[in-house]
């Protein structure tokens, strides 16, 4: 089944293990577009650092007010349930994920269909795909692949339309998950991908050889 017939769910969460999710954005893609966004400031739930604060630009004072990332278990089990989750360098994003949720509810397990898991993962994860299957990619950054991949113009226009206008910037999460979305776009629409399925993607997305044996010979991930 082409990759375009199954739901994507693109996140990036803003924050660590000792502050907790401070900022989630969701970027969703069906039928090959992006069809949702979804964004939200959340309350700290530990320290956040001086040093942190000056990359993502999040005050824990500022977040008091706001519910915190837990409050949102049943639209994140929701959104597993429909489709794959996807990052840039996703081990990052799954163990925040897994800090606040270590499982979801009994999933359909996309990387071989047919069978269920309970399991967020395994991921789409543009940060392994661009250097598999495009040589040369520039850096591992994502404000370096999205200049050059000629993307940054789109990615400011889409976060004019769906960004809160304080967060269009990296390192804010929505910002940043509509940046990974498009490089994902750009992977997938060029002629070697057009064949490209979720389960190939999955495996492609996956570091350690053995467990992307696994997900190829259909053995436990």
């Amino acid at each position: 089944m082409p990759w375009a017939d199954t739901p994507i769910h693109f996140l990036d969460f803003e924050g660590n293990r000792t502050s907790g999710i401070l900022e989630f954005g969701v970027v969703t893609l069906a039928g090959g577009t992006i069809a949702a966004t979804r964004t939200r400031r959340c309350a700290a739930t530990g320290r956040v650092l001086p040093e942190d604060t000056a990359v993502h630009g999040l005050v824990a004072a500022a977040l008091a007010g706001e519910a915190p990332f837990r409050d949102e278990w049943e639209y994140f089990a929701a959104l597993r349930a429909t489709g794959p989750l996807a990052a840039h360098f996703a081990p990052a994003e799954n163990a925040l994920l897994k800090s606040v949720w270590p499982y979801p509810r009994q999933v359909p397990d996309f990387a071989r269909p047919g069978r269920m898991a309970t399991e967020w993962g395994p991921w789409i994860d543009t940060g392994r795909l661009l250097p598999r299957l495009r040589s040369g990619a520039a850096g591992h950054q994502l404000k370096q692949l999205v200049a050059a991949h000629g993307l940054q113009a789109e990615l400011d226009a889409l976060a004019a339309a769906h960004c809160p206008a304080d967060r269009r910037r990296y390192h804010a999460a929505l910002y940043d998950a509509l940046g990974g979305t498009l490089l994902l776009l750009a992977l997938l629409q060029r002629a070697e991908s057009a064949e490209a399925t979720i389960p190939w993607l999955l495996q492609m997305s996956t570091l350690d050889p053995e467990k992307r044996r696994d997900l190829q010979q259909g053995g436990l991930f």
